[in-house]
């Protein structure tokens, strides 16, 4: 059994459940004076254990698969990123201008992969649009961090000062993360029941959970995407859907929509805002990554996805949560461990440091699939359209309070000498792809994804049918 450090229990789940999750413990995977290992094991720990539950309720099991978390294939997952290679090139995951810089006062970081977002930090600052890093530098420097962090965001760029720990603890947004649940989970309505589509499974075939769901993935950059490639991964029909006049990065693609299709709509478009409601009248579960009130605009505010379509799990996700003063800003994973206090801590002599991987994103990401996971069982006893919420100044909060490494191992740590066996290739219509395993396993379920992503936005926006 592993120590699922309050995972499990976020989520709602029967604690009786954990003692059917056991771990192979590799020391030397992601090192950190965090407690980082131990709490992106509970992450896929508790999404794999959900997914066991909810396969086995599907299949008319007696008993809950047992479930197998291999630190070597969690931390490669998490660095998936990094392990991605297109026909042997291997990807740039930060751009020049995404990075650390000396304020007046403090340190400041920036993130600017996305061409959109560079321009606003060039234009906060008042530089040319191809303006060097040594300008950027000079132009931060002669500022305080604060006031880059907020001339930055009045822009609509990103940028965030670092803080101690102290510091964001007694910040009005720390304070209001804090106060939170690592997983918000609020029933909307009454709608009735789900009913229990049993599975239908061939001899020999792998058990998945979510066969024959259909969920409309309205996500960008890495959490969103790491919960709806975990869907997919378990059977889902996973449609992505990002608007013309918003282009994704081809690698962060790549990366993260295995097991997916993606589709184009602009919902400013009459015709396309037809289909898109038409793909929303047979969709089970939601899920969006935006910040927080960026969709409402289309009627797709929780509350208004319960009016159209009754019985609905409804995921969101976020960088600083959809409450405080920040509620509203745009983030990532490299900026919330600025804010919170993590880039400090894990720096040494003046320099701030970084977390081994983006465990934020990718830990929220597994998380926030188990909640659909748990969301789609409580279902079938309960009823009611149900929204999950976690934001990744949450899991933050839930990483820093960690006192590290207590977890136990099923017997003495086995050898860790690379990602080698957690990865694998294949062709794709990107190209020759090496790329990360999945991490959530359990008994009889799928070791890969059906399909590999294809070229970004070029499917047809509609369900696939048997």
């Amino acid at each position: 059994m592993i120590n699922t450090f309050g995972a499990w229990e976020a989520l709602g789940g029967d604690p009786a459940l954990v003692d059917g999750v056991s771990a192979v413990v590799r020391e030397g995977t992601l090192p950190s004076r965090l407690p980082v290992r131990e709490r992106a094991r509970a992450c896929v720990g508790a999404c794999a254990l959900a997914a066991a539950e909810w396969g086995a309720r599907r299949a008319g099991l007696s008993a809950v698969p047992g479930v197998r978390v291999d630190d070597g294939a969690v931390a490669a997952a998490f660095l998936s990123e990094r392990q991605l290679r297109v026909d042997g090139r291997a990807p740039v995951n930060f751009a020049p201008l995404s990075r650390f810089w000396r304020g007046a006062d403090g340190w400041v970081r920036t993130h600017a992969n996305y061409p959109h977002h560079r321009q606003r930090l060039l234009d906060a600052l008042g530089l040319a649009a191809d303006a060097s890093v040594e300008t950027v530098a000079e132009a931060i420097a002669a500022r305080p961090a604060v006031e880059v962090e907020d001339l930055v965001y009045a822009a609509g760029g990103l940028a965030v000062a670092m803080r101690t720990p102290g510091e964001w603890a007694a910040h009005e947004q720390g304070r209001a993360v804090a106060a939170r649940p690592l997983v918000e989970r609020e029933r909307l309505d009454k709608a009735p029941g789900r009913p229990l589509v049993p599975l239908d499974r061939s001899a020999g075939s792998p058990l998945l959970p979510a066969a024959g769901l259909r969920v409309l993935d309205l996500t960008r950059v890495i959490s969103g995407p790491v919960a709806t490639r975990t869907l997919a991964l378990l059977g889902a029909d996973v449609l992505r859907i990002d608007s013309p006049r918003l282009p994704e990065l081809p690698d962060q693609h790549a990366d993260l929509d295995a097991g997916k299709r993606s589709a184009l709509l602009d919902l400013a478009a009459p015709a396309d805002r037809r289909t898109f409601e038409e793909l929303l009248a047979e969709a089970d579960v939601v899920v969006t990554g935006y910040r927080p009130g960026a969709l409402d605009r289309w009627g797709l505010a929780p509350e208004q996805l319960a009016g159209r379509r009754p019985g609905l799990v409804v995921a969101q996700v976020s960088a600083w949560g959809a409450y405080g003063p920040w509620g509203g800003r745009r983030g990532f994973d490299s900026l919330v461990q600025v804010a919170t206090g993590i880039a400090l801590t894990e720096g040494s002599a003046g320099q701030p440091g970084a977390l081994p991987a983006q465990v934020l994103d990718h830990g929220t990401g597994y998380l926030l699939a188990a909640a659909v996971l748990r969301s789609l069982t409580e279902q079938t006893e309960e009823g009611g359209t149900r929204l999950v919420r976690l934001a990744l100044a949450r899991t933050a909060a839930w990483l820093t309070q960690g006192t590290g490494h207590g977890t136990g191992p099923d017997g003495p740590a086995a050898a860790y000498d690379g990602p080698e066996p957690w990865l694998a290739e294949r062709d794709s219509g990107l190209g020759r792809l090496r790329y990360a395993l999945p991490p959530v396993r359990f008994e009889d379920g799928p070791s890969d994804w059906a399909r590999p992503p294809g070229p970004w936005g070029e499917d047809t926006a509609r369900w696939d049918r048997p």
